[in-house]
């Protein structure tokens, strides 16, 4: 591991370092990261717009984005009505309106109180393409999906990592660093299935699905730009392992090392095992 580091003042990064090709931040607290990922996501669709007068961002759901996209909107300044957005995944055979649907995640208002005003909302974006979790033909859904992504480059994606290592749903089962497919359904492992109990969005393990959408590793790393955000104590261990271990799909997260575009923001907590 390359590792050279910096200390700044308490409003930025405590630490920067390089690993392989991807750049690492460390902030003091998830907050200072959430503003600081949201500050470098508004000058760069800012100057995106200004240079060529759109862009295409891909969102990501989950608590590691909740602050940023809450400081997104604070900053202002992005005219998103020259944004189009996708989103990374969805599980199979939910409708829109269901409590852990990533639709209601960024569509609905009402669907997460704790993440204040939903994306769509208070965006108001030129398009906002969805992945219809309960479309009828899903093997058609995913060729639908992959031809409005490749309708344009990716200029923006933001994602987290999962505590196995996933991205998107790309789960260390199912994760194809080479893979021919842009959006392909995967079945979930079930430490995934149970996290999702854990964090309450189903009442037990039988009531998760057991499959979902999402957007392969090749698709998500064709972005001009990746802003990977990975804080709290529960992300240490995988965050350790992605920057430590090989790279390799036993750690899907461990991709990001390739991609010189990317950059990873910790906080103190998340990043423990390395400092």
């Amino acid at each position: 591991m390359s590792n050279t580091s910096s200390t700044f003042p308490s409003s930025s990064p405590t630490k920067i370092f390089q690993v392989d090709a991807l750049s690492v931040r460390v902030y003091n607290s998830s907050c200072e990261l959430a503003q600081e990922a949201a500050l470098l996501a508004q000058n760069y669709l800012q100057s995106l717009i200004a240079q060529q007068g759109a862009a295409s961002v891909i969102l990501a759901t989950g608590n590691s984005q909740i602050q940023f996209l809450e400081a997104l909107k604070g900053i202002g300044g992005v005219d998103w009505s020259r944004v189009t957005f996708f989103h990374l995944d969805e599980y199979l055979g939910i409708d829109a309106d269901h409590p852990a649907s990533f639709r209601r995640y960024l569509r609905d208002s009402e669907a997460l109180l704790r993440s204040a005003d939903r994306v769509e909302k208070w965006v108001n974006p030129l398009q906002f393409h969805y992945i219809e979790g309960d479309a009828q033909e899903p093997l058609a859904e995913c060729d639908r999906y992959t031809k409005l992504l490749r309708a344009q480059p990716i200029d923006l994606c933001c994602l987290g990592v999962g505590e196995n290592g996933h991205l998107a749903f790309n789960e260390p089962s199912v994760a194809d660093f080479n893979d021919p497919h842009s959006v392909k359904l995967v079945k979930l492992d079930k430490s995934t299935r149970q996290h999702q109990v854990e964090g309450g969005d189903f009442p037990h393990l039988e009531a998760v699905p057991q499959y979902a959408f999402t957007l392969t590793i090749p698709m998500i790393c064709s972005a001009k730009k990746i802003l990977c955000l990975a804080p709290s104590e529960r992300k240490r261990h995988s965050v350790y392992k992605m920057l430590q271990g090989a790279i390799s799909t036993k750690y899907p997260a461990s991709v990001l090392r390739t991609q010189a575009q990317a950059t990873l923001f910790l906080d103190i907590d998340s990043a423990r095992e390395l400092l």
